[in-house]
């Protein structure tokens, strides 16, 4: 069951007499560079005004304690996990956590489904399986035991920027199942939690790690200037921050600096949710939220497949299509994939029913992705709503089945369709997780033609350690239903020359495609379970079927297989050229 509408989910009254407690890209990260006059007194006013007892004097007394409105989420939660907390346990990616055995002082669970209960993002699962009047009794006994633990000690990762945004917009756009209780001692525990949820992201904000982080808690705040009494001041100065923090957060062209299509999808999300906030107050949403929403939507939908869910780039997994679906219609933004991504690095070609993804650019700075991965080059195919070449993904997915090696393995480039030389990653995975030397440099052209799409790159992920340059053309035409392909390896100028080196060219199969290899080792017929017949073939090397793996996006793991071409480099130069074809 869908949560109600706003309407439906009025607050009961509070008490007037409750008061608040006292309490290869250049990225501008920080600082109020760039900031209107307006934004930098609107900036420096609301901090003095909370640095000095002026903000206490404010806050005690004028405003009673409540909340103004309560916003909309049209965004459905996950069922399963839902159902878990009615059954009485946390379920995350699959693992289960019982809610009566918890310690919610030190949960000793992986950082992801911490964050998730610290979150409160469960609030939504809850709210789609029952009723307000079935929901809220979970709902208040879990609040009461977390505020037990950390009301009154703010300590990470319950307090982490991020975690204390969500938790404020999840607990404003499902205060019913959290504020419906006759208890007024709670209630205004609740209520004075999240006015010092509000101060704690006024100071801690900026200090947030660029990116999505900072983007969700200069969110928060913009949201509880809107939701609190007397936010005025607090509306100015978390406006000017949101905005720092989408020119940070995005790419020009609307794409995530992580390059996750999951950070992408929360990026949205998020800023989605602030948009209801103004919805709810009927206020104008800021024009540098719009403009934010306008390049960022197109930028997600530019990855997604013909049935509508997300590819599996950089450690997200397959995103349902109703997910995808969902979150943009909370955004209220009506537009087209983007299909030319230079800064956000993904290109999509289109004829017919075909789909093609790629890979046109160097992995994030390590510090902006926790789960990067070497995937220059590296395409995604579908045919209508059917994937038949993918990635294996879900490296940041980690959960049941997703153990830490299996997620260090899912980042390398022999996880991802394309070329692998000499058994190495184009750009290195350290031991310790994050992303070393490798591609720095990636050369692209792209030409719309009366016959198709032609796409030409190129990478030095393989230049200073083995000599070579990968060089990748992709044709698709102007039907669908060929994708002509030809890997190239050639010395790379102003180097030692290279010596005789093997490669692996890697295609991996969707889940129910299968295929079966020719007899001269050089083509397999592909065939898609409910779908159509499509042929491979290469012009050199020897072609094999191995076994592999494909994340969905709930972190669960499916076998599947992948076409291997195997074959050697040469000193002069080596061209491997392939062919996909649609037959039947």
């Amino acid at each position: 069951m869908r949560a109600k509408p706003a309407a439906e989910r009025a607050l009961p009254d509070l008490p007037e007499a409750v008061e608040i407690e006292e309490g290869k890209r250049l990225i501008r990260v920080s600082g109020d560079r760039g900031l209107s006059l307006t934004d930098r007194i609107a900036h420096s006013f609301y901090r003095l005004t909370w640095r000095t007892p002026l903000h206490a004097v404010r806050l005690k007394g004028k405003f009673p304690l409540k909340l103004l409105a309560v916003p909309d989420d049209s965004i459905p939660g996950d069922v399963r996990a839902g159902q878990a907390l009615r059954a009485g346990y946390f379920l995350f990616r699959g693992l289960k956590q019982p809610i009566d055995t918890i310690d919610f002082a030190a949960l000793d669970l992986p950082p992801a489904f911490q964050d998730y209960i610290h979150s409160f993002r469960w609030l939504r699962d809850l709210s789609t399986v029952t009723t307000r009047e079935q929901g809220a009794p979970i709902a208040e006994a879990i609040l009461r035991r977390w505020l037990e633990a950390h009301a009154e000690k703010p300590s990470e990762p319950a307090w982490r920027a991020d975690n204390a945004a969500w938790r404020l917009l999840f607990w404003t756009s499902q205060a019913p199942l959290i504020l419906s209780s006759s208890d007024l001692v709670y209630r205004s525990l609740v209520l004075n939690c999240i006015a010092r949820t509000a101060r704690h992201l006024d100071q801690g904000a900026e200090k947030a790690p660029v990116g999505l982080h900072r983007l969700v808690a200069w969110g928060g705040v913009v949201a509880a200037s809107m939701l609190l009494p007397g936010g005025g001041p607090r509306k100015l100065f978390g406006e000017a921050g949101l905005r720092r923090a989408i020119d940070t957060a995005f790419y020009p062209d609307g794409g995530t600096i992580s390059r996750s299509p999951l950070a992408q999808l929360d990026g949205v999300m998020l800023l989605a949710m602030v948009r209801a906030v103004y919805d709810v107050r009927r206020e104008e949403m800021p024009r540098f939220m719009t403009e934010g929403l306008n390049r960022a939507v197109p930028a997600l939908l530019g990855i997604t497949h013909g049935d509508g869910g997300l590819g599996s780039w950089q450690g997200s997994g397959a995103t349902d299509q109703a997910q995808v679906v969902a979150v943009v219609a909370a955004t209220g933004v009506r537009t087209r994939p983007l299909r030319q991504a230079r800064d956000w690095g993904y290109q999509r070609l289109v004829a017919g029913n075909t789909v093609l993804l790629v890979d046109a650019a160097p992995p994030p700075i390590s510090r902006l992705a926790d789960a990067g991965c070497a995937s220059t080059g590296a395409i995604e195919l579908s045919d209508g709503p059917h994937r038949l070449i993918v990635n294996c993904g879900g490296a940041a997915l980690n959960g049941a089945a997703i153990t830490d090696d299996l997620a260090q393995g899912l980042r390398t480039t022999a996880a991802h369709s394309t070329l692998v030389l000499a058994d190495s990653n184009s750009t290195a995975i350290l031991a310790d997780g994050t992303l070393g030397k490798g591609v720095t440099e990636v050369e692209l052209n792209r030409q719309e033609l009366e016959a198709g799409s032609r796409l030409e790159l190129s990478h030095d992920g393989y230049v200073r350690r083995i000599g070579y340059v990968h060089r990748r053309l992709l044709m698709l035409s102007a039907d669908g239903r060929e994708i002509r392909g030809e890997d190239m390896l050639l010395p790379a100028e102003r180097r030692r020359k290279p010596v005789a080196t093997p490669f692996v060219l890697r295609f991996h199969l969707a889940p129910g495609v299968e295929p079966t290899v020719t007899v001269d080792a050089q083509g397999a017929l592909l065939r898609i379970d409910l779908g159509a017949l499509w042929q491979f073939r290469t012009g050199s090397g020897t072609l094999s079927v191995e076994d592999s793996l494909w994340i969905d996006g709930d972190g669960r793991p499916h076998a599947c297989q992948q076409l291997v071409v195997t074959g050697e480099a040469q000193p002069g130069g080596t061209s491997t050229g392939w062919l996909l074809k649609r037959v039947g």
